[in-house]
């Protein structure tokens, strides 16, 4: 949640920063909504120090000698009731314009950072690195990933589909093993990066939801159990985060890392027609994610360590990836800056999203009220939060698939992960 202070005090900036965004951020509405509250409270303030006085008026006067049954005591508690009156009129008044601006806040997205490339599109994302070249096969006969999958046996899609519907799948075998060692390799490399591993819950509340930034606005992308008030987790970063949310923390305590393993639930919605086969953009997918905590003088030195992270897994696999900045068309709704590893997968030609880092600043920590206070300083901050994959298993898997793919059509294990599996080839 951006801060109304932040908004009143530099409007123009602010839509400035939105309009960078493309979409339709008009914040003309919220300052008119703020001026009408921060006026009703100067009304009330006033009102309230008016009843406060005549409460303190009435026994003094009586103490000096005024009838306490005179005309005069007796205006005073007239204008006492009728100013306690009109402060009842106001408040529910206030307290529903400051409801609305609550409400219109949650609309608004993160503001970009100034470090964020400027553009409208994907198109205008930065690459800024690339990792790896060496290791892009030169087998021209690769298959896609679902295919030699489904060659090799251990991926089904037909049967997921009986089960569920399109966009799931089953892994079966050696696939469920490869799959389940991807997600211990990937925690176990993150705990010794000094991350701390946590499970949290799967299904997680409404509040939650909207603390992290998913809810209003991907609520069409969110598997919902409405009987419980509960959603499945689209990613680690939900529940994690909120571990913290309505805490003051200590400054000592920070940074605080955490990786969690989660299945993560999604509808893609707006998103069909694109992918509709393999591993690429599922239903529901495991992911490692990566969650910090930290001051806010830190948090863009953060973000390029986080980063480093989740590309140490891609280096330890031998994936070719390159790394892209987002511009401000393209970065996440409650995201300020984001950078995405995208992977190298030979059947397309094409380098694909594994993992999205960003830096939220305090804009989950603000709708989560997450702070923390440093011993000798008055007063409390918003921690910054940062989150990325590290990594996205169905999407490491498939990289695997085509890029360890051999010419006799099986699938070399990479070193790494051999210890995990038990075997060398699939």
């Amino acid at each position: 949640m951006l801060d109304i202070r932040l908004i009143r005090e530099n409007p123009k900036l602010v839509q400035e920063r939105l309009n960078t965004r493309g979409g339709n951020y008009d914040i003309q509405p919220l300052l008119e909504l703020d001026k009408q509250q921060r006026e009703l409270e100067a009304k009330r303030n006033q009102l309230q120090a008016r009843s406060n006085e005549i409460a303190k008026l009435i026994p003094e006067k009586i103490k000096t000698g005024c009838n306490p049954k005179g005309p005069e005591i007796q205006a005073l508690r007239d204008e006492g009731s009728s100013v306690k009156a009109e402060i009842g009129t106001l408040e529910p008044q206030e307290k529903d314009l400051s409801a609305k601006i609550e409400e219109f806040l949650l609309t608004l997205p993160n503001l970009p950072s100034d470090s964020t490339p400027v553009g409208k599109s994907e198109e205008d994302n930065v690459e800024v690195r690339r990792w790896g070249d060496e290791y892009i096969p030169q087998n021209p006969n690769i298959l896609p990933h679902w295919e030699i999958g489904e060659k090799l046996g251990i991926l089904n899609v037909e049967r997921a589909v009986k089960v569920a519907q399109s966009r799931f799948v089953t892994l079966i075998g050696a696939g469920a093993r490869l799959e389940r060692a991807l997600i211990a390799f990937m925690l176990d490399r993150q705990i010794a990066a000094g991350y701390v591993e946590v499970i949290p819950p799967f299904l997680i509340n409404t509040e939650s939801m909207t603390a992290t930034g998913q809810l209003p606005k991907f609520a069409e992308e969110s598997f919902k159990c409405a009987a419980d008030d509960l959603w499945l987790a689209p990613t680690a970063e939900v529940p994690v985060t909120n571990l913290y949310r309505g805490e003051t923390l200590n400054s000592e305590e920070l940074p605080i890392y955490h990786c969690a393993y989660t299945p993560c639930f999604r509808r893609e919605a707006g998103s069909y027609g694109r992918d509709m086969r393999g591993l690429i953009r599922l239903h529901q997918f495991n992911k490692v994610e990566l969650v910090k905590f930290v001051h806010p003088s830190t948090s863009s030195e953060e973000l390029e360590k986080l980063v480093g992270n989740a590309e140490a897994i891609l280096q330890a696999l031998h994936l070719p990836y390159r790394v892209v900045a987002l511009c401000t068309g393209d970065i996440g709704f409650h995201s300020a800056k984001t950078y995405d590893l995208e992977v190298w997968l030979p059947s397309s030609g094409k380098y694909r999203e594994i993992s999205s880092c960003s830096n939220f600043m305090d804009y989950q920590a603000r709708r989560g009220q997450i702070r923390f206070k440093e011993s000798g300083k008055k007063g409390t901050q918003f921690v910054h939060t940062l989150n990325g994959s590290g990594l996205a298993a169905g999407r490491t898997m498939a990289a695997i698939l085509e890029n360890y793919q051999q010419e006799d059509g099986t699938v070399r294990i990479p070193e790494a992960l051999q210890p995990y599996i038990g075997r060398e080839v699939l």
